[in-house]
């Protein structure tokens, strides 16, 4: 069962977006993705990012059409004003001192909504506080 933040009961994720900050920029969304806010007219959210296609060049993906995800090969987040890199996720919310929360969780790519940084193994990441609080010696750290 979810809460209303889309945690279950049986992640222990902590929420505190310390995984969003620092892998938040490199957020890459699936021609499925762009598609599902291509049809919610989630241009808010598709502004954020620029696709590059097999040809021509790199266009923001509020700018596609459905029919222009076959020639998508990868997309970037960038800042939808300047062009630039982003420094954080655009799409994470402070809202409490230690406590983050996505804007756009019910519709978040996929790589935010399958990573789980508490999992050891291929998702591990070592700074996950819900990792550390894991067994004791259990995990080589």
């Amino acid at each position: 069962m979810e809460t209303e933040n889309g945690i279950s009961g049986e992640e222990p994720c902590e929420q505190c977006g310390l995984c969003c900050r620092i892998f938040g920029p490199s957020i890459s969304p699936t021609p499925e993705n762009l598609y599902t806010w291509m049809e919610q007219g989630r241009k808010d959210i598709l502004s954020w990012f620029v696709a590059f296609r097999q040809e021509g060049p790199p266009v923001n993906c509020a700018d596609l059409t459905p029919a222009d995800l076959g020639d998508v090969v990868f997309t970037e987040m960038r800042d939808r004003e300047t062009g630039n890199y982003v420094a954080v996720c655009p799409f994470l919310k402070r809202v409490a001192k230690k406590r983050y929360l996505c804007a756009i969780h019910s519709i978040k790519p996929d790589m935010c909504g399958n990573y789980r940084p508490w999992i050891w193994g291929e998702t591990a990441f070592s700074r996950c506080p819900a990792l550390r609080a894991q067994e004791p010696g259990r995990w080589p750290f």
